[in-house]
């Protein structure tokens, strides 16, 4: 396994650059990159067609600085030079920990003071150069397709702020032994507390840019599942826990032509040090799994990208706003919940019934779904 970056590339092109990217962290960064470009693409292509409209706003230009940016700017520059120069000069500290250098007290006064300056001065020439121009007020139009960025940092806060949520609520005897460390470590995310809040935050800010709601789901459909997809490669590559129950069982003949770690893997120095210590290994994660388990983080991986494909496929064939988004609720939750048969996962048990968390959340999705498909389908009927 690679917990980091460096690990990665050491194993694959036999170089050591140490570098303080996680792989999970990275791969999760790469899969919003993708999901941005795939949305920005289909916002483009319902623009086209008549379906979103492009807003025209008043904008003021050459007005100077207000106080309260040049207040948040001091604040924000001073931090950067404050933590800087502290990773620059303990690089070494910083790879080994990132988060913990980030989150914690320690930084180097001078470089916070250097920076705040360097801002100030920079707030100074703007403020020269704008004398004796008059501020203006210029009519901008702003294409839905250009609001990408901004939805993207939305679905990322919102996403990983209920998916940290919703782990800690899975997991309260560790959240309540460390509350701190649990909520500013970049492990223990929960994929739907991600997906609900993500959603909750995309669609208030899809209101406030006047996206219609339906038009603005059904484009993020694909997105959201390849994302989840290439995400998941980082969750195997770290071995991070999101894995499978202990497989003893000899691989199926009809599956010989697969290698047998798509079969049981033992995930050999995961991130989260987790399994018996690796004979001889020195390196900061040195456990292995003593029983191979299920990689259903790569089985979820290989799925969810081919449902990406589907999903992009037809995805012009809805001429109902709302059935591609259900749809996709609707393979998401069958996909999710039937991994969740052979994942290792807290169990909640009511009645004689015992089932998990994302399971319940499954069921909820592909109800919602197939009411969605009936419902959004109907409406185009009637309307038509």
């Amino acid at each position: 396994m690679y917990p980091t970056i460096s690990d990665l590339l050491k194993d694959l092109l036999g170089i050591n650059i140490p570098l303080p990217v996680q792989t999970f962290g990275f791969f999760v960064a790469v899969s919003f990159l993708l999901a941005a470009y795939f949305l920005q693409s289909e916002l483009k292509r319902k623009e086209k067609e008549g379906l979103l409209k492009t807003e025209h706003k008043k904008i003021l230009t050459g007005s100077p600085p207000t106080t309260s940016e040049i207040i948040l700017g001091s604040i924000l520059s001073f931090f950067a030079g404050y933590k800087l120069l502290l990773v620059v000069t303990r690089y070494s500290d910083f790879v080994d920990d990132p988060a913990g250098m980030i989150f914690s007290r320690v930084g180097i006064w001078w470089g916070g003071i250097l920076f705040c300056a360097g801002y100030f001065f920079m707030k100074y020439r703007e403020l020269q150069k704008s004398k004796g121009k008059k501020p203006q007020w210029v009519d901008v139009a702003i294409h839905p397709y250009e609001q990408v960025g901004n939805i993207t940092l939305v679905a990322a806060l919102g996403g990983l702020t209920g998916a940290k949520i919703f782990h800690n609520l899975e997991n309260l005897d560790t959240f309540f032994a460390d509350p701190l460390g649990e909520l500013f470590s970049f492990s223990g995310l929960t994929m739907y507390g991600g997906l609900i809040v993500g959603a909750i935050a995309v669609l208030w800010y899809a209101r406030k840019i006047n996206i219609p709601a339906l038009h603005m789901v059904d484009a993020t459909a694909p997105s959201l599942m390849f994302a989840y997809g290439v995400g998941r490669i980082g969750c195997h590559l770290a071995g991070d826990g999101d894995w499978g129950i202990g497989n003893v069982n000899p691989k199926p003949s009809f599956l010989s032509f697969l290698p047998d770690w798509l079969w049981s893997y033992h995930y050999p120095h995961n991130v989260i040090n987790q399994g018996v210590p690796i004979p001889g290994c020195v390196s900061k994660h040195c456990m292995i799994l003593p029983v191979g388990v299920f990689p259903t983080s790569l089985y979820e991986s290989i799925v969810c990208i081919l449902l990406f494909v589907f999903l992009w496929s037809i995805r012009k064939k809805f001429s109902a706003p709302g059935v591609l988004f259900s749809l996709y609720l609707l393979l998401n939750g069958i996909e999710r919940f039937a991994v969740e048969l052979i994942r290792i996962n807290t169990l909640y048990h009511i009645g004689g019934f015992s089932f998990t968390q994302a399971q319940l959340i499954s069921v909820i999705l592909i109800l919602l779904g197939i009411a969605g498909i009936f419902y959004f389908r109907s409406r185009k009927v009637v309307s038509s």
